[in-house]
């Protein structure tokens, strides 16, 4: 269970059904919002903690994962949807003022961090079918292979991991 301090959780084969999004065309706004906030694969990228900050950080993904990456549309979509999540939970909330955003490949994997000021931890709550809110840590669950939270003296980094294939 998440929530516990540098605990991973393994997950199966298992896919969730969700709105998906399509990186079938490459947004210009990623290009953009990449030359405007960083790399995040360089260093972690200081995002200020707004509802907006959903979509640079989706972006940032984005361009990240098609673009360095060349990952398929699949785990680009996923990438770019348990982003959205992590990022989405830290602005509602931590009360932060800025949270960070890095993205790391090895080989056969990537992983994704989410970085806030609060030692508050996430919690993996019961989805029932017709819940309107609330599916941000289960689809990160569903999704990907791997994921956690590491406390920090101050604050939190919040986690994931999806195997890909290599290039």
């Amino acid at each position: 269970m998440a929530g516990l301090e540098g605990m991973e959780q393994p997950r199966g084969a298992g896919r969730a059904t969700a709105a998906r999004w399509s990186p079938a065309v490459e947004d210009e706004h990623a290009i953009k919002a990449l030359e405007l906030f960083g790399n995040p694969t360089e260093c972690e990228v200081p995002l200020p903690s707004r509802p907006e900050s959903a979509a640079t950080a989706r972006r940032l993904a984005q361009v990240v994962a098609l673009r360095q990456w060349q990952l398929g549309p699949r785990v680009t979509e996923d990438t770019v949807l348990l982003v959205s999540e992590l990022v989405g939970n830290a602005v509602r909330h931590t009360g932060a003022r800025v949270f960070g955003l890095h993205m790391r490949r090895r080989p056969g994997l990537i992983r994704v961090e989410v970085r806030d000021p609060s030692r508050g931890l996430p919690c993996l709550m019961p989805v029932q079918d017709t819940d309107i809110s609330g599916r941000g840590l289960f689809l990160v669950d569903k999704l990907s292979d791997r994921w956690g939270v590491d406390l920090l003296p101050r604050g939190k980094t919040t986690w994931f991991e999806m195997r890909v294939a290599d290039r």
